[in-house]
This record gives C-alpha cells, structure tokens and sequence, in this order.
C-alpha cells in the first residue's frame, strides 16, 4: 500500500475531520471528483462522453471475482438491485424468504411488501452473531432465498458467505446479498462463495458518489428470470442498429445483466464510480483490509480498556469487519459533540458506530478515544 501520508493527500477531508464514518457515507477523494469534474467539463464543451461505458461494470467485476462484466447491471443504489431481485424471484404458495433480525431496511421492506405474498422468516442474533445453525434450522424446502447483508450495518458482524450458501442451495433457495457495508474493504469472491445475487451502492465504503450502484446476477441465472421493470436499457443492441426506426414491436431482451437496467443511468456519478474502483483496486483490497482491521482493533482494545461494552462481537475473528459499535450513554449528544471537534463517527443501536478507511490513522483512533 502506498505511503499513508501520500494517501491522504488523496482526501482532502483529513485537513480539517477526522472522518471515521464511511459506513454511513464517504467524501470523496481527489481522483473521483477530479474525474466527475472532467466529465462535466466534456459535456459541457463536447456534449459527449469519453471513454467505455463499459469501464465502471468491468472494474466492479474484478473486485467481486465475477467471471465477466456481462453479469453486472447498473442500479442507482442497494435497494433498487434488492427490489429488481425480489420483484423477478417466484413465490410458490407457503413459500418464505430468510433474513435476520440485524438487517438494515432495505434488506427486509422489498419482501414485506404485497407484491410478492411471501413470509419472512428472521433469525435472531445471539449477542450480536448469526449462528450458522440457527439459519440452518430456518432454511426449508418451502424457501425461496436467503437475503441478508454481507457485512451487517450497526455492529459489524461479517457473514460466512460461503457457508450460507452451501445452506440455501441445499434447499434449492438463492442466496441474496446486499454489499454495501464489505464491498471497497474487505475481499468478495463470488464465484469462490457461489453467490447468486449480490447488490450495492457506491458512495460508502468503494469511495464514489450516490446515484451509481452495481446489481451482480450469476451467469447461468440471468435469461432464467424477466426483469420487473423494463426500457431501452433492457434490450439487445441490435434493437437500435436500424437506420430508420428502433424496433418497438418485439420484445428481445438482452442475454447480458443488462437486461435488468431500465433507462439511462447516472454517467457522472457511474465516471466517479470508477475513478473511486481504480483507487481502491490499485492499493488492493487485501490490504485495505489488513489496515482496517487493524485499525479497529486498536478502537476495540481502547473502548475495552476503558470499561465500554462492545456490540461488536470479537470473535470469531473472521466476522470481523470495518464497523465497531459499543454502547455508551448519551451516544446522539456525544456524536453531536465530537462533530463539533472535527471528528465524524455515528449514534447507532444506543451506542456509538466507527467505522475508519485504510486513509485514517491509529492517531485518529486515540484522538477518538481522549474525546469520549
């Protein structure tokens, strides 16, 4: 990784905050806006846009380990991508989706609505962890997916994906994943872990601006479905070869994700998207994650020593991730107060929620600390 004063000259942020919030939203470093600047620039003058459109859904690919960028779509965010699924998915009578108690809105609310019919079924945490079995025992022939968040929102708890899947495919069920609090720092495989669905926004932890956001289908899934929602964007290319007029009186659906976009995406916010998938590919994420982890560590020994209960589990060390939460009183006031200080972090689940990038320092952890 490059040096950690050269990489903070990348945020500018760092010159007045201590900035400890990224899974609630980032600031942008230097590369994306510079890079969404340029565009604005060019349509401006131009009126065109430069480059491959293609570029964001490639390097977004690389970072998950899809096999090919022909199975990402753009959505505008993690819900959008969760809706899309949820909406195209069939629900035989008595049939159930599978989710957990620790699960941030936008997981749960696509399957709570009329339109599907179907039950949810919630695995409880135990102190702050989802067991393995206790999904196990939730998961039946009658299910038609387990959806849940990779990395869990308020207290950090990370997911075997791997293991969860092996669960649901078992049952004949898809295992859904909303990505937004791992995807920029810590390790996808989705192919490794046999992910059906995965989905997420930009504009947390992968460093981009809001309006742009990634939809992964597995190849071998993508024509077995009908996208809920449809528009140019859904079609074959061919369909507006003609030099005449696009052909509006036969359906021919792309064999690509694509076939899951509907209209014209956000272009400004997908060139920022991809200036922020450059920065964060070119340090690696291997070792964004050993920096971040590191990081948190120290948080935890810290909020440890100082007799504040965590609401991050610790063990297994392997669900472990970039968000620790302890409780704390008073924890909005306390935020309130450090925000005044320069230093951003978030109330959440009566406690308060760090969550440091691989820019931030163990400086900024102890400044954390002597505040509280």
């Amino acid at each position: 990784m490059r040096d950690i004063r050269r990489l903070r000259e990348e945020f500018p942020i760092t010159k007045s905050k201590a900035f400890l919030n990224h899974a609630g939203q980032s600031p942008l470093p230097k590369p994306v806006v510079e890079a969404m600047q340029k565009f604005t620039d060019e349509s401006s003058s131009a009126g065109v846009m430069s480059g491959d459109p293609d570029e964001p859904k490639k390097l977004f690919a690389r970072l998950i380990g899809a096999d090919t960028h022909d199975e990402i779509a753009f959505v505008e965010n993690t819900s959008m991508g969760l809706n899309i699924v949820a909406r195209m998915l069939n629900y035989p009578s008595d049939s159930n989706v599978v989710t957990t108690d620790l699960e941030y809105p936008s997981v749960v609310y696509p399957w709570l609505g009329s339109r599907t019919g179907v039950k949810v079924r919630y695995v409880k945490n135990v102190e702050g962890k989802i067991l393995l079995n206790d999904v196990e025992r939730m998961v039946d022939d009658n299910t038609v997916a387990v959806a849940l968040s990779h990395v869990e929102y308020v207290n950090g708890f990370r997911h075997n994906l791997r293991a969860l899947a092996d669960i649901a495919h078992e049952h004949g069920a898809y295992l859904i994943v909303d990505a937004i609090q791992s995807a920029g720092v810590m390790p996808i495989d989705v192919k490794r872990d046999n992910v059906d669905f995965l989905t997420t926004a930009c504009y947390k932890w992968l460093l981009g601006p809001t309006g742009a956001g990634f939809l992964y289908v597995r190849q071998d899934l993508i024509q077995e479905f009908e996208p809920p929602l449809l528009g140019w964007a859904s079609v074959k290319p061919e369909v507006f070869e003609t030099l005449d007029f696009w052909d509006i009186w036969k359906l021919k659906l792309a064999e690509t994700a694509c076939r899951f976009e509907v209209g014209t995406p956000s272009f400004c916010s997908l060139v920022g998207a991809a200036a922020a998938l450059k920065l964060l590919l070119d340090a690696k994420i291997s070792n964004i994650e050993k920096r971040v982890l590191a990081l948190t560590s120290r948080l935890i020994e810290a909020v440890k020593d100082r007799g504040c209960r965590l609401q991050t589990p610790e063990e297994p060390p392997e669900c472990r991730s970039g968000v620790v939460n302890f409780l704390i009183d008073k924890p909005r006031e306390r935020v309130e107060r450090l925000e005044k200080k320069g230093i951003i972090v978030s109330a959440r689940a009566h406690g308060i929620r760090v969550s440091p990038h691989f820019y931030n320092t163990e400086e900024e952890i102890d400044r954390l600390i002597r505040e509280l």
